[in-house]
């Protein structure tokens, strides 16, 4: 199974929103990228995401799980983009910040580091167990 990315601002939609939304889950609409479009495109029932706090907080907070493949997006007047409905399965232990991923070697060509601007994207196999076992870590202490 693939994993994913997806961002999201938090005062738009935060992963307490995601898990408020309960086991319904929710419909993840408004991608107007066309590479953010194949993404989504290429998601299946059942594979997992990241949910990641862009631009306010800009860490991976919780994980999500697709419960419906990509279908037509309603709020998309010119009929092009679709969307993809997700559930909150589980929060990280604590979040993975974006300077931690950037700092981490393993974790050097993730997408989220090389094209941050992509709100919807891959994760290799390897880049998903990287940031779950960086969220289990105890947090890197500032130098005094």
């Amino acid at each position: 199974m693939a994993h994913w990315l997806v961002k999201s601002e938090p005062s738009t939609w935060s992963f307490a929103d995601q898990v408020a939304a309960g086991e319904r889950g929710t419909s993840w609409n408004g991608v107007r990228n066309h590479a953010a479009k194949l993404n989504l495109m290429a998601m299946k029932v059942g594979e997992e995401a990241f949910f990641y706090h862009s631009n306010e907080g800009k860490a991976i907070v919780g994980v999500v799980a697709v419960t419906k493949p990509y279908y037509p997006d309603p709020t998309d007047a010119s009929g092009r983009f679709g969307m993809v409905d997700f559930k909150a399965v589980r929060a990280l232990e604590r979040p993975v910040t974006l300077d931690e991923i950037k700092a981490d070697k393993r974790l050097a060509t993730m997408i989220l580091v090389v094209n941050s601007r992509l709100s919807v994207q891959p994760v290799t196999a390897d880049e998903w167990r990287a940031v779950l076992a960086l969220a289990r870590a105890k947090p890197l202490r500032p130098k005094a």
